[in-house]
């Protein structure tokens, strides 16, 4: 599904979205591999057994641009100029290997650029950890800004 153009972004609107992960322990690695972040919390299982979570955590930034990441195709998939900012980001509960992360976004706040050619777009993206028999649990949120493109002229 492509992304939304600036004129299709309702403020209010929430989009739950279709993709969902498992996180594998050697994602997490990676990540941490590729971001030379070394914490033993994410990394050593003996370190981590003895803190308040008794097990590896999943990278929080991993967690983050997943989010983000599976927020694309039904927000902004070939329809953003760039992403301006991520604000106000939030870990309430721990996400740990083996985990399944599904997102939603909701737009918050959205207003045209001065020179009237493109649209700026706040939205508010929730990540959850999907449990059987109870309801998700949030592990990340985050307000997340775009420059985006308006509809090109002559398409509806």
């Amino acid at each position: 599904m492509p992304g939304l153009y600036y004129e299709e972004f309702d403020v209010g609107e929430t989009i739950e979205h279709a993709t969902r992960r498992t996180i594998s322990e050697a994602d997490n690695q990676r990540f941490c591999d590729m971001t030379m972040n070394q914490q033993p919390l994410h990394l050593d299982a003996d370190f981590a057994a003895e803190t308040e979570f008794g097990e590896r955590l999943v990278n929080g930034l991993y967690t983050t641009s997943l989010a983000v990441g599976i927020s694309i195709p039904e927000t902004t998939d070939g329809t953003i100029v760039a992403n301006l900012s991520y604000d106000d980001v939030e870990h309430p509960n721990p996400v740990f290997h083996g985990d399944t992360i599904r997102a939603r976004s909701t737009v918050v706040d959205k207003r045209e650029t001065s020179d009237g050619e493109r649209g700026v777009v706040t939205m508010r993206v929730e990540a959850f950890k999907i449990v059987d028999g109870d309801d998700d649990v949030l592990v990340c949120e985050l307000e997340r800004t775009v420059l985006s493109k308006k509809r090109p002229d002559g398409e509806d």
